[in-house]
């Protein structure tokens, strides 16, 4: 078996990949997780879904389908709450070890 090189994650698939904006993907794409984690728990129709979020059915497959660029992470937080999930947002100072802020979702 051929040795290969792998370069360890940074922990964001996004800033590996280099693209722009990588906290705000990967803040988007957690948020979109919950929100279909939410959907299946309660085990919405898509349809279902939709009417509570206030958009229509293919917005609910593109969102379950990871396609989050027509979804703001605003919009991302709304849709949590009209499913009625809390959000807690927490401002902290960036640790010294680390040479940007950035922006996480638990």
């Amino acid at each position: 078996m051929p040795n290969r090189e792998f370069t360890p994650s940074c922990g964001n698939v996004f800033a590996d990949l280099n693209l722009p904006q990588a906290d705000d993907l990967l803040a988007k794409a957690e948020l979109a997780a919950k929100i279909i984690a939410e959907i299946q728990r309660r085990r919405l129709t898509q349809s279902r879904a939709a009417a509570i979020l206030g958009i229509d059915q293919p917005k609910v497959s593109a969102l379950k389908q990871g396609k989050l660029s027509g979804f703001s992470i605003e919009r991302l937080m709304r849709f949590l709450l009209l499913l009625g999930r809390d959000i807690e947002i927490t401002v902290k100072s960036k640790p010294n070890t680390r040479s940007a802020a950035r922006l996480r979702v638990a």
